[in-house]
């Protein structure tokens, strides 16, 4: 039986780690809170008391986490994953984590003699715990053969985008035009507020018409409502992944003035109301006035 250690288990990793127990997996699972895996030890999985702890005797270490810094600390912290899995691991990294962590974290998981896995993923809470995600790979292409059984079951699709970071470019792309799609569908809809058109029609012809995107349509109607109850995704999170983004623009000299302008809207939602959902966004959109 292959046995998987998951790190993280957040709106996404528990879905995920619940996959690998419904594949016939053995699982040892590791996350800051405890309660968070009561139901998956109920179904099975192992609870460790450390990243290194659920590392031990892992075939595969799939990490599912915050930023960076929850990165190298479950990687490579004090009783991090990397100093008690066996050589020739399979390490993959599905959190969205900077361009440069990603690369770095590969150099220093490769001198350790474990095989890194650049596995960010695209999907909603709902995706992760049907194995219906979309896996942005970046990885050389023999480890990706190996990976495959390992990522079967959390993934409908599979996107190679090249080696170790491309994924992770990928994703940081991803992430920031969705930033921008949002942003933009607030400004519209406070704009049409200040305008006073009937915001239900509104909502429609946007999520129907030539701009609709899967952002526009599932954001539009919690916007007009003001209903984000059931966060999928946070103002700190989709601040977090835009400053990624742009970071990476500036080290490769491009001044992306869309992306820098909507990283600054989103410093705003973040000090707003950062664990939030980001549609929230909406509240904070023309609260200055221009001169």
């Amino acid at each position: 039986m292959p046995h998987v250690a998951f790190i993280g288990l957040g709106r996404m990793g528990h879905g995920m780690a619940g996959r690998y127990l419904d594949s016939g997996f053995s699982v040892a699972l590791w996350n800051r809170s405890r309660t968070k895996a009561d139901d998956l030890i109920a179904r099975g999985a192992r609870w460790a008391q450390s990243p290194a702890d659920a590392a031990r005797d892992a075939d595969a270490i799939v990490t599912m986490v915050a930023d960076d810094d929850a990165s190298r600390s479950v990687w490579l912290g004090k009783d991090g994953a990397a100093f008690a899995a066996k050589l020739d691991v399979l390490a993959i990294e599905c959190s969205t984590v900077s361009f440069q962590h990603a690369c770095q974290l590969a150099n220093d998981l490769t001198e350790r003699g474990l095989h890194y896995i650049d596995c960010p993923v695209t999907g909603l809470p709902e995706a992760a715990a049907s194995g219906k995600l979309t896996l942005l790979v970046g990885a050389d292409a023999a480890d990706l053969e190996r990976a495959r059984p390992y990522l079967a079951p959390i993934g409908a699709a599979i996107r190679h985008f090249g080696p170790v970071g491309a994924g992770t470019v990928f994703k940081l792309i991803n992430n920031l035009m969705g930033a921008v799609q949002i942003a933009g569908l607030a400004e519209g809809l406070r704009l049409a507020e200040a305008a006073g058109l009937e915001l239900a029609m509104v909502q429609d012809a946007l999520s129907t018409g030539a701009v609709a995107s899967p952002q526009v349509v599932r954001h539009s109607k919690r916007m007009v409502a003001r209903d984000f109850a059931g966060a999928t995704f946070t103002a700190a999170l989709r601040h977090k992944d835009a400053r990624y983004a742009v970071e990476l623009a500036r080290s490769l000299q491009l001044n992306l003035a869309v992306g820098e302008a909507t990283l600054d809207v989103y410093t705003q939602a973040k000090a707003h109301a950062p664990d939030d959902d980001e549609g929230r966004l909406i509240e904070v959109i023309g609260r200055s006035k221009r001169p």
